[in-house]
């Protein structure tokens, strides 16, 4: 027995992850949808994940603050990475605009006997998501799991301790060892992550089927295409150019969270994976790592954007709509907005589409048409979204880092500097 879990542990994770992903794809295919009744086994996973989220981000954002030497360096990272963030968002709309228009995914669909979509939901205005920032009550923020709240408050606690100083060290050293234990809690939850991926991929696969994606394969090829190709040309580039890191390396260091953000379809699910990585492997050092990867989670939707521009697109060719390159631009602007907004769990950013695709002259039915025909196989081009963003967030951290001296080149872990 000692030496099956000394086999079994000496496999590195993300290996165990990937043959987990491929055997759960398979079991689901020969299972059908019977394969459904072990849902709940990946559903206790994504539970004991979201356990992790608020105290992992919150205590290791604080540690990650207080660890600076000079508080004017919070506000160089933030900018850096804000910038970085719309910067992606804006190429990976390009990548699927680009993708639509070469491939035409639109050509020939016809919606006839698809049920329309209920309870489209209105785009939230900016100025409610920027007041939305500030809790009310920090209590409640920890309660809801509300991510923006709690990375405002934990920047303001980080940077209060780094201000009070010497008096402020016996509070500073517990955030630190707090970091710490959080990231080892981590470790103990990721080994039972290939469990959980197997019991979400045969769920998915044994109810969707392989056949169900070929009314929308050449929308799948444009979202998972695009993304690659933003991946490969955006993400990894700016890696090098930043960084000075091959993209070989950087993906080897991603493994683990982009197979966890593909079986989870959720950033905020991968983000202790995410975190991991970053600091283990990628050797981010926690002031840049603690605090840019969660906001990176919340608000860098980069295969969310891709996807939504793609769908404006998409709809478009459906019902006829011309479109003229001020229209482009206001499906980028718009996509821009709207991806911000998005929350980070499977599916969500269908229902946040209506925005866009007003703003093309697509009406309110129509939309819920679309909607309609899309959501029975969301799941697939979800899954491939959330890996572009987790990808992202790596990226963006790494560049950050690089730009503010916290990248620790010559100390890589064995899996990137092998790679």
């Amino acid at each position: 027995m000692k030496q099956i879990a000394a086999r079994w542990f000496g496999i590195p994770l993300w290996q165990r992850i990937l043959a987990a992903l491929a055997l759960g794809a398979l079991a689901g295919w020969a299972m059908g949808p019977a394969a459904g009744q072990v849902q709940w086994i990946g559903d206790l996973f994504i539970r004991m994940i979201r356990m992790l989220i608020v105290p992992l981000v919150f205590v290791t954002l604080v540690s990650g603050v207080a660890s600076m030497a000079d508080p004017a360096r919070l506000g160089s990272i933030g900018v850096k990475a804000m910038a970085l963030y719309m910067a992606t968002t804006f190429l990976a709309i390009l990548f699927g605009l680009g993708g639509a228009l070469i491939l035409r995914p639109g050509s020939g669909v016809t919606l006839d006997g698809v049920a329309a979509a209920d309870g489209l939901d209105a785009a939230v205005p900016l100025a409610e998501r920027m007041i939305a920032i500030v809790p009310e009550n920090i209590f409640a923020a920890f309660a809801a799991g509300d991510i923006l709240a709690i990375i405002f408050f934990g920047v303001l606690l980080g940077a209060g301790l780094l201000l009070a100083g010497e008096r402020a060290q016996p509070l500073t050293r517990l955030f630190a060892a707090g970091s710490a234990v959080m990231l080892k809690v981590t470790h103990i939850v990721m080994e039972v992550a290939p469990i959980g991926v197997f019991a979400l991929v045969a769920s998915v696969m044994g109810s969707e089927g392989p056949s169900a994606f070929v009314t929308v394969f050449v929308l799948v090829l444009v979202v998972y295409l695009g993304g690659a190709a933003h991946m490969a040309v955006t993400q990894a580039g700016m890696v090098r150019l930043f960084a000075g890191r091959s993209p070989r390396a950087f993906f080897a260091a991603a493994r683990e969270p982009q197979l966890l953000a593909y079986s989870t379809s959720s950033s905020a699910a991968t983000l202790p994976a995410t975190l991991k990585a970053a600091e283990e492997d990628l050797r981010i050092r926690p002031a840049v790592a603690s605090s840019v990867i969660p906001l990176g989670a919340t608000i860098n939707m980069d295969g969310t954007a891709l996807y939504v521009a793609a769908v404006a697109v998409f709809a478009a060719q459906i019902f006829g709509v011309p479109l003229t390159f001020g229209d482009y631009a206001t499906i980028a602007l718009t996509t821009v907005l709207v991806s911000i907004g998005t929350a980070s769990v499977p599916s969500a950013s269908l229902f946040l589409m209506a925005a866009v695709l007003e703003v093309i002259g697509i009406r309110p039915e129509q939309t819920a048409l679309v909607i309609g025909f899309l959501l029975p196989f969301d799941r697939i081009l979800d899954m491939w979204r959330t890996v572009i963003n987790v990808t992202g967030d790596l990226a963006v951290a790494t560049s950050v880092a690089a730009m503010e001296g916290e990248l620790d080149d010559a100390d890589l872990s064995p899996a990137v500097r092998d790679a």
